[in-house]
């Protein structure tokens, strides 16, 4: 009896802090896909212009943090 009054009380209040931006994603969970996306296509481009396998282990790592460098040239 207890888990039903509890599983009430707790669906009534998320329904009330559930924000949506109004395409199905919650809790900035869209950028995550675009995100996706900007690595594999950053850690393509970085692969096809290595050379050597280290080189391209530092490519796969430039591929996960492409977005930092941006935000600092961009505001820098």
């Amino acid at each position: 009896m207890a888990k039903r009054g509890m599983s009430k009380y707790w669906f009534k209040h998320h329904k009330e802090d559930n924000k949506s931006c109004g395409h199905g994603c919650h809790c900035g969970a869209c950028g995550g896909g675009v995100y996706f996306l900007g690595f594999i296509g950053s850690a393509v481009f970085y692969l096809q212009q290595s050379t050597t396998f280290w080189t391209g282990v530092v490519g796969l790592l430039k591929a996960a943090v492409w977005p930092a460098f941006l935000v600092y040239k961009l505001l820098g």
